[in-house]
């Protein structure tokens, strides 16, 4: 059990051939940065609307109806603990207001990192990951002696929901389908990879994952297809591992398909060189084949990457460190470089914050939502920005 919980708590605790050269050889291995593009931010607000809960790692999602889907965990007590959910709610007005949450999914141990996407054929997948990582510390806590009764006993009570044999087995990488807009949802199902994000839609009608196994087959680092609107997942390839790397410390991908056809993925890289960085990787055959991950010079992690209707894109991430907040750049030449930062947000008091996503609303703004753990909340609560790019 411990062994199966080490490398979800090891991140949360922020670690706090020939084929494979033509796919990057149009890709400059050099961190060039343009300067960023008019940037306005518009408002920011606190969007959490129940603050005895400890809410994280969201994503936000536009459907083609102009509505917006925003998932992530809640129902929680700390950054690690038992009782994570996969949560949601909805706006129909751009993000002025929002929905009462609802919950989608909870099991028996602790839900974490929630992603959300629409299909082309209007279906919705929600993805998520299930985790034993709090074991450790309630095993610390009962041999301290230090928590109040009443906190280890809740916790006691949450663990004990399974037995010892069974808790293994809720381990897992898992999405829930909906086709009906939300209304209904299938029961949780199992996928190949888990990243925080989820899937991405292709113009050639699959749904591509880009992630990691956490709990099964080969902890393989790589990407996924469903060639049925999500139901069925097919390994397509490994991503390969940088010299001097270990895939081991590739963490919570990301990817985007460029106007021109080109697949990019961002990867959060914690191995020695360029740790707490954001690495790269592009395909320009349909994610057959993979270029070695290469730092694009920005430190900062995860990234979400989003297509403009312009065809830049925008990579949004957490930036732990002084200025505490969010950030994001812009690429004009399809990932081949990338901008400037923008600060979505700089007031950040501490560390536990970030995992943005954004997406484009009808009159092309930009709408990004985010988790972060306010000076003056006792739980971390999600933030989000209305914010306006240049050409």
């Amino acid at each position: 059990m411990k062994s199966a919980s080490t490398p979800a708590l090891a991140r949360r605790r922020f670690l706090h051939g020939s084929l494979l050269a033509a796919a990057g050889a149009s890709f400059a291995l050099r961190p060039a940065q343009a300067a960023a593009p008019d940037f306005k931010l518009l408002d920011t607000k606190v969007i959490s609307n129940q603050p005895e809960y400890y809410d994280g790692w969201p994503t936000v999602a536009r459907r083609s109806n102009g509505e917006l889907w925003l998932v992530w965990s809640g129902g929680r007590e700390a950054h690690v603990c038992p009782f994570g959910q996969v949560v949601a709610m909805t706006s129909r007005d751009n993000g002025a207001t929002w929905t009462w949450p609802r919950v989608l999914l909870d099991c028996a141990i602790d839900d974490r990192d929630a992603g959300v996407l629409e299909t082309a054929k209007g279906s919705l997948l929600v993805s998520t990951f299930s985790s034993l990582a709090y074991v450790p510390i309630l095993e610390q806590a009962q041999k301290s002696g230090k928590w109040p009764a009443e906190k280890l006993a809740r916790w006691q009570a949450a663990h004990r929901r399974l037995s010892p044999e069974a808790q293994p087995k809720e381990l897992g990488q898992w999405m829930l389908r909906s086709t009906d807009g939300g209304v209904t949802w299938s029961p949780r199902y199992s996928c190949l990879v888990n990243s925080p994000h989820g899937p991405i839609q292709l113009r050639d009608g699959r749904v591509f994952y880009a992630g990691k196994e956490l709990w099964t087959g080969g902890k393989r680092v790589g990407v996924c297809v469903s060639d049925d609107d999500g139901q069925n997942w097919r390994w397509l390839a490994e991503i390969p591992t940088r010299k001097g790397d270990v895939a081991k410390d590739y963490h919570e991908l990301h990817a985007v398909e460029c106007a021109n056809g080109t697949l990019i993925v961002h990867i959060r890289n914690h191995n020695k060189l360029n740790a707490g960085e954001t690495l790269q990787t592009e395909s320009t055959d349909g994610g057959k084949t993979w270029s070695e991950p290469h730092s694009i010079g920005v430190w900062g992690l995860p990234s979400h990457l989003l297509r403009l209707r312009d065809g830049r894109l925008v990579m949004s991430y957490g930036h732990r460190r002084a200025p505490l907040g969010n950030q994001a750049r812009v690429s004009s030449d399809h990932g081949k470089t990338w901008s400037e930062p923008m600060l979505i947000s700089a007031d950040g008091t501490s560390g536990d914050l970030g995992y943005p996503s954004t997406v484009q609303l009808d009159d092309g703004s930009l709408l990004t939502v985010w988790y972060e753990k306010l000076k003056d909340r006792t739980q971390a609560v999600l933030r989000q920005a209305r914010w306006t790019l240049g050409a």
